[in-house]
């Protein structure tokens, strides 16, 4: 048996944030990883020269703790363009932030996507939204994205339907929009605030940055955590290790499972992305694609060498197609159903388009309806000697995951300070 202050399942960016903030307040730890790497859902392979991150994300560089935890212009960090283009009918309409595109956004005040007043209430919106302090939004009423968007907006059903549903069911992972309103809020800030970008090199960056500061031969990979309990860690091949503290940095699903009845079961949302090489990009911009008619399967599609060149080999391109949910049929069958739908939208050039990995990503976000977020920021102390983080504890995303890591460590070294582990 061997023995150190604190166990760490799970690499992500919560349990390397959470081993971070232990580092500096001198708090020994391993970091047990069931894959080969770090990184947790936030990860990129490299296939035939395209960099392939496990689903399609981006940061927002508006996210607070980010703020404190990344150094961004390591990174290299590489922009989408601000606002969208929608698909409806048999054309595209771009929908631009007026603050940054005026030209753009005044050609967008008479498209199809909602009517003038909409356009007016969405800045009106925004405004709302970026006044006072982001943690704020996280405490406003509590309600569906939805009735907040009808009732409180008065946002038109076509508004709604073809720019909201598209594009806020690429960040929930739901098109009903019965997300929380708080998190909408959030999120939505975040936008209206930053930028959203992806590192030159691809999302696996982020994790790399972080890991890169921690001690060497901290992370033990390809380790498979059987059970836990306070004091102890048991490996799938029966090695156990001693600690004063165990904390379960992993998704929901497998957080429930290793705390048994400690951490209820947790709905989790899916989405499947579809990558394609292409010696002809559908379009020179680096901006999201959604679409506005919920025609479907394909919700959004992005040309990530566009944003990046490094995405791609030279000469080639790299498009992204993201799918809500996880489709029943195979990734032949869903392959032919998408090039369909990119046939209407960019004709016979997605002939050329090669299908290179399909990623079906069953958890890639909790749930979070009403209620979620309250509180805003769940306990991370399941009882002395065994906590959890994750973006499960806190708003669901990248910020949230690294901020529920800080607070996981910080809670650790008190309950040790104290003497209560």
């Amino acid at each position: 048996m061997s023995q150190t202050d604190v166990v760490i399942v799970g690499a992500g960016l919560a349990g390397l944030c959470c081993a971070r903030r232990l580092m500096q307040c001198g708090i020994s730890f391993r970091i047990l990883e069931a894959s080969d790497g770090v990184g947790g859902r936030v990860r990129t392979d490299v296939v035939d020269g395209f960099r392939l991150d496990r689903g399609f994300q981006i940061y927002l560089t508006a996210y607070p703790e980010g703020k404190r935890v990344l150094d961004l212009d390591a990174l290299k960090p590489c922009k989408f363009e601000r606002g969208a283009m929608v698909r409806i009918g048999s054309r595209f309409h771009r929908f631009a932030d007026p603050r940054k595109a005026p030209f753009s956004a005044l050609k967008s005040l008479f498209s199809p996507i909602g009517t003038l007043r909409d356009k007016f209430r969405l800045l009106f919106l925004v405004w709302s939204l970026t006044h006072g302090k982001a943690e704020q939004q996280l405490s406003k009423p509590d309600r569906l994205t939805l009735d907040l968007l009808r009732e409180h907006g008065r946002f038109t059903s076509g508004m709604i339907d073809r720019f909201f549903r598209p594009f806020l069911g690429g960040v929930f992972l739901e098109r009903e929009l019965t997300t929380t309103s708080r998190f909408f809020r959030y999120v939505f800030r975040m936008f209206a605030t930053g930028d959203a970008i992806v590192p030159a090199d691809g999302m696996q960056a982020i994790p790399d940055q972080i890991a890169s500061s921690l001690p060497a031969g901290c992370i033990q990979f390809n380790t498979r955590v059987r059970d836990v309990e306070k004091g102890k860690v048991t490996l799938t091949n029966g090695e156990s290790i001693l600690c004063r503290s165990v904390i379960i940095a992993t998704e929901g699903p497998e957080a429930s499972r290793l705390a048994s009845n400690d951490i209820p079961e947790l709905v989790s949302c899916g989405s499947t992305t579809l990558y394609y090489a292409s010696p002809h990009a559908p379009t020179r911009e680096p901006i999201l694609m959604l679409d506005g008619d919920r025609r479907g399967p394909v919700n959004n599609v992005v040309v990530m060498s566009n944003v990046s060149p490094n995405y791609a080999p030279a000469g080639m391109h790299l498009i992204s197609t993201t799918v809500i949910g996880i489709p029943i049929e195979d990734d032949d069958a869903l392959d032919l159903r998408c090039r369909q739908q990119m046939g209407e939208w960019f004709g016979l050039t997605v002939a050329d388009w090669r299908l290179l990995r399909v990623y079906r990503i069953p958890h890639s976000l909790p749930a979070q309806p009403p209620g979620w977020l309250e509180p805003p920021h769940r306990s991370v102390r399941l009882y002395p000697g065994m906590y959890v983080c994750g973006d499960h504890r806190d708003h669901a995303s990248s910020d949230g995951a690294m901020t529920s890591g800080f607070r996981a460590a910080q809670t650790v070294m008190e309950d040790l300070h104290s003497r209560i582990v």
